[in-house]
């Protein structure tokens, strides 16, 4: 309790019209903590939607575009949902926040999919990232009452095959941040928000002898949406519209063992940045593409903005997995630097991820040293049926 509200005060100092920028933009972020590195670093608002929901996709350094679909295949790339095997599932996962200081912040990720034929699938999912209980307190140090802030993202995808290898899908968010139920300021308010994301799959099996291996590349936009505010219009800030481009390459081994190799790119389409640290000026449309080209560094300090993520997932007789990953972010763009690693299992309708997080650059981090977990109930509804009528 005593180092959340340490936070607070340090960061924003409660002043009305630093609010937006000061609380949302590093106190919830995960370069925030580090103290080091970060000298310019693109901020966003609600900063949590780039946070991996789920375990499986933790492990892997926080690679996911291209991967084989699952339950959540939604929050990582909307196009890859129809591929998934499987009829109808969800799955709930959890992800402790600062466990390490304290035990009441975390993230939650409920999902559920549907696949409405061989062509079509439908998801929905929530994302809900608790902040635990906080005692505000005024500038001058007065108490100012205690609240249990919170910030929630509501999902719908669609996803549909185009051929047999490729599939478009898009996502539609409803965001609501609390952060202050009117404690901090007279015009501190909830900030809400709706986005798209657009995705893009491509997946294609390959012959290596008598060895079968896949290929697969995605991509896709994700955040896209009105800047959202916490007091008034001038006080707009951007969402974290992110690109992230990938390929997995999957080879089998033999009959129960099998590799896949991951790599995945992202940029935030955000500005970068000013002299005077203002990126939030810009129109929506003019921030988003002109943040390929808006680096005070040049070309170099652009290629710097690339996040890269790097994943190998095995497979036993597809019951267990075991996962390694690597996450890699310059240091001038937030210095994050860590391995994750991670295993699974698979089981008829059941299936259960759990991953773990260790740093590289001697800088803390709110997700080192704690266990996050993803457990999964899959149904294939439609070849159960098909399978009774040719016992019958």
């Amino acid at each position: 309790m005593k180092f959340k509200i340490a936070i607070l005060v340090a960061v924003f100092g409660f002043a009305q019209n630093a609010f937006s920028r000061t609380f949302v933009l590093h106190s919830l972020d995960t370069n925030f903590l580090g103290g080091q590195g970060g000298q310019n670093a693109i901020t966003t608002a609600v900063p949590f939607l780039l946070i991996s929901p789920d375990a499986r996709h933790a492990a892997l350094g926080d690679a996911g575009v291209a991967t084989t679909p699952d339950a959540n295949s939604a929050y990582w790339n909307a196009a890859k949902l129809v591929y998934t095997e499987k009829e109808y599932g969800g799955s709930l996962s959890y992800t402790p926040w600062l466990g390490k200081i304290v035990n009441d912040m975390s993230i939650s990720y409920l999902s559920g999919f549907y696949k409405i034929n061989r062509e079509q699938a439908v998801a929905f999912s929530l994302k809900y990232f608790d902040l635990g209980v906080i005692s505000f307190r005024t500038i001058t140090n007065e108490p100012a009452g205690d609240f249990k802030p919170y910030e929630m993202a509501l999902d719908a995808t669609y996803s549909r095959k185009l051929t047999e290898n490729f599939s478009l899908g898009i996502t539609g968010r409803f965001i609501n941040s609390n952060l202050t139920a009117g404690y901090i300021g007279s015009d501190a308010k909830p900030a809400n928000s709706v986005a798209a994301d657009i995705g893009a799959y491509y997946t294609k099996d390959l012959k290596r002898g008598a060895k079968n291996s896949n290929l697969s590349l995605g991509a896709s936009i994700t955040n896209i949406g009105a800047k959202i505010t916490y007091t008034d219009a001038n006080n707009k800030n951007f969402l974290p519209t992110n690109l992230r481009l990938g390929s997995a390459y999957k080879t089998e081994l033999d009959a129960f063992n099998s590799l896949t190799f991951i790599l995945d790119f992202s940029k935030l389409m955000v500005p970068t940045p000013t002299a005077d640290g203002n990126n939030q000026d810009k129109p929506l449309l003019n921030g988003m593409f002109g943040s390929f080209a808006d680096a005070p560094g040049g070309a170099k300090e652009e290629f710097q903005e690339i996040i890269t993520s790097l994943g190998i997932e095995y497979w036993y007789n597809q019951v267990f997995a075991g996962r390694l990953g690597y996450f890699n972010e310059a240091k001038n763009k937030g210095n994050r630097k860590y391995f994750t690693a991670g295993v699974g299992f698979r089981k008829n309708a059941f299936g259960i991820d759990v991953a773990y997080l260790v740093p590289t650059n001697k800088r803390e981090s709110p997700l080192a040293e704690t266990i996050r977990f993803s457990i999964f109930l899959q149904f294939d509804k439609i070849r159960a049926e098909e399978e009774e009528s040719v016992t019958d």
